[in-house]
């Protein structure tokens, strides 16, 4: 694997992964489209899951404070404190994993065959347009009024997104945006929800892989790139939901999954 292709590679996660526009989905169109199929599927599921773990360091980077914060408030009894609002919101965090972690564990043979180019494309588009619906929704519900109910609704849109070009962000979002929160704080659970479902996916992926030693380097630049793009991507994307909808997102899902299927249709690639 040459190091170019893994620093494209982690861009592309790292950009992907808390846009609502699905990190594994652009990580196989990114392949397809250059033609880089020639790793071994274990070695690229490593690789993949090796980015996966750099976009967390970034957005754990950029979203550090929250973390303490709710780390603290989460542990605050066992120091003899009462558990508050913040304290629930982090366990609702955790819990909002357990839908995904189970159907992760119990399909992990399936979802693997879920990769297909022309799949990916579709639902970029059905789940584009899903996306575009609960966003005209009115909401004004905050972070403050997270429920265990809301984190397990939640935590079933991410367990939609193990299917490629579903997007765990725009999935959701999606459900978020239904139930009724703001952007902003839609925004800021679904990115505190990934952290725990990012880093438990991970470990429990990597506990198998073996890598062998000329692919570290690649691994490791391609872990840098989307942990850099990733605390970019945090960022940007609670900048523009504080003034914006989600429409350019659903616009450019919606162009990108036309625009594959029209590249498969005429067999162009």
């Amino acid at each position: 694997m040459e190091i170019l292709h893994a620093i494209v590679l982690g861009i592309v996660q790292g950009l992907s992964e808390f846009l609502p526009i699905s990190s594994s989905g652009h990580l196989e169109l990114t392949r397809w489209a250059f033609g880089w199929d020639a790793l071994d599927p274990e070695i690229e599921t490593a690789f993949d899951v090796a980015v996966h773990l750099g976009t967390l360091v970034g957005a754990i980077g950029y979203l550090r404070r929250d973390v303490r914060r709710y780390l603290a408030a989460g542990f605050a009894p066992l120091w003899g404190q009462p558990l508050e609002t913040d304290g629930r919101i982090a366990w609702y965090l955790v819990a909002s994993a357990i839908p995904a972690g189970i159907t992760g564990v119990l399909l992990k043979d399936q979802i693997s065959d879920l990769d297909s180019i022309w799949t990916i494309a579709v639902m970029l588009i059905v789940f584009g347009l899903i996306l575009l619906a609960a966003d005209r929704m009115r909401g004004d519900m905050d972070l403050t009024e997270f429920r265990l109910r809301d984190a397990l609704a939640m935590g079933l849109g991410q367990a939609c997104a193990l299917q490629p070009g579903v997007s765990r962000s725009g999935a959701t979002l999606t459900v978020a945006r239904a139930l009724g929160y703001n952007r902003d704080s839609a925004a800021r659970l679904v990115f505190l929800m990934s952290l725990p479902i990012i880093a438990g996916a991970g470990l429990f992926s990597l506990a198998d892989a073996s890598i062998p030693s000329s692919f570290w380097p690649p691994f490791l630049w391609g872990m840098a790139a989307s942990a850099v793009t990733g605390w970019v991507a945090v960022w940007g994307t609670l900048k523009v939901v504080r003034f914006y909808t989600f429409t350019p997102f659903v616009t450019y899902r919606v162009v990108l999954g036309v625009t594959v299927l029209l590249v498969l249709a005429t067999g162009i690639r």
